[in-house]
C-alpha cells in the first residue's frame, strides 16, 4: 500500500532539512553612498539587503561613494564569512583598504549584542596590517546568524572582541 520516495525527493528533503539561510542588513546613515557587498570577487548586492539560502564565503561590505576604487579600494572594509557552525567578521584598513566612514557590524538573530564600530581612522580593533595580532574577528557558533552593517553615525552597545593571536 504504501509506495517508497523516489531518491532524488528524499535527497531533497534531506538538504532542505540542513539549509542554512543568511542575511546581511545594510543601514546607511551617511546621506550619500551605495552599501555594496561583494562575495569572493563578484558584487551580489548594491543598496539592499542581501539575503541567500546558503553560506556567504569571503564577503566584503563597504559604503561605494566617490572617494572608494575598484572592489572598495580607498574605503573602510568589512570583511565576512556567515556559515553554520562558524560565522566570523571583522574590519579592514590594509591596503587597498582605507578609513572612509563609520563602520559598524554586529550579529543579530543568534550571538545577538556582539559587535565591533569602528568609527575613526586607525580605529583600534581594525585590521591595519595583513598580520595584526590586535584586530577585532568577531565571531558567532549560532547557525543562521545575519549581519547587520551600519554606516556613519553608529555605535555598537556592546562590543565583545575576540584578539587573534
Amino acid at each position: 500500500m504504501f509506495s517508497l520516495l523516489p531518491p532524488a525527493l528524499v535527497a531533497s528533503l534531506i538538504a532542505l532539512a540542513y539549509a542554512e539561510s543568511h542575511t546581511v542588513t545594510f543601514i546607511n546613515n551617511c546621506g550619500f553612498g551605495t552599501p555594496t557587498l561583494s562575495v569572493q570577487g563578484s558584487v551580489v548586492s548594491t543598496g539592499t539587503d542581501y539575503a541567500t539560502n546558503g553560506p556567504i564565503s569571503g564577503g566584503l561590505a563597504y559604503l561605494d561613494y566617490d572617494a572608494c576604487g575598484a572592489n572598495g579600494g580607498n574605503c573602510t572594509g568589512v570583511e565576512l564569512t556567515l556559515q553554520n557552525g562558524i560565522s566570523a567578521a571583522d574590519v579592514t584598513l590594509v591596503s587597498p583598504f582605507a578609513f572612509s566612514v563609520a563602520s559598524c557590524m554586529s550579529f543579530y538573530n543568534g550571538c545577538d549584542g556582539t559587535g565591533f564600530a569602528c568609527t575613526e581612522p586607525n580605529c583600534p580593533g581594525a585590521y591595519l596590517t595583513p598580520t595584526d595580532s590586535s584586530a577585532t574577528n568577531l565571531l558567532c557558533q549560532t547557525n543562521d546568524v545575519n549581519l547587520a552593517v551600519t554606516f556613519c553615525d553608529c555605535m555598537v552597545a556592546l562590543v565583545v572582541a575576540v584578539p587573534l593571536r
